[in-house]
């Protein structure tokens, strides 16, 4: 496995809209692989393959430790309710906003095996479903925050 750059806000690639997976080869598992290091290493818990510089719709996330969520080719089905939160970014390292996102998101992709999943994401899971399949789509957080959020308010 291998830490890949993260592509920074300003960068033009965080625009563009991701390619679908066509086949699960190795190059698609090495690339879940390594994004999850990578996610990791930078303390995050998603990371959208656009964000290491690969258009395709791969999303890795991790939000409860040693549970790796993995989705290729990812779409929300369904939302319900609402929450509001801070929010931030592994592409916008230091800042974050208050945004509104469902509490609760279905997404349906595959797995690394090319079987179809579905997964119920509730908080925290649901948040971060929403942000990384923005991503997937050229859309970043900043495009719906409510406003900027301090470091004081964060604490």
């Amino acid at each position: 496995m291998a830490k890949l750059k993260i592509v920074k806000f300003g960068d033009p690639m965080l625009r563009k809209v991701s390619r679908p997976v066509e086949e699960i080869t190795p190059r698609i598992l090495t690339l879940l692989d390594d994004m999850t290091e990578t996610m990791r290493d930078a303390g995050g818990c998603g990371l959208a393959a656009v964000q290491v510089g690969v258009l395709r719709r791969v999303v890795v996330i991790e939000v409860e430790e040693g549970k790796v969520i993995e989705l290729i080719n990812p779409k929300i089905i369904s939302f319900a309710g609402e929450q509001e939160e801070a929010e931030g970014c592994l592409s916008n390292p230091g800042n974050y906003g208050l945004t509104k996102r469902p509490k609760v998101a279905i997404v349906r992709a595959l797995d690394r095996h090319g079987k179809e999943i579905e997964i119920k994401g509730t908080d925290l899971l649901a948040r971060a479903i929403c942000h990384e399949c923005d991503h997937l789509d050229g859309k970043l957080y900043t495009d719906i925050q409510i406003r900027p959020l301090s470091r004081e308010e964060l604490s």
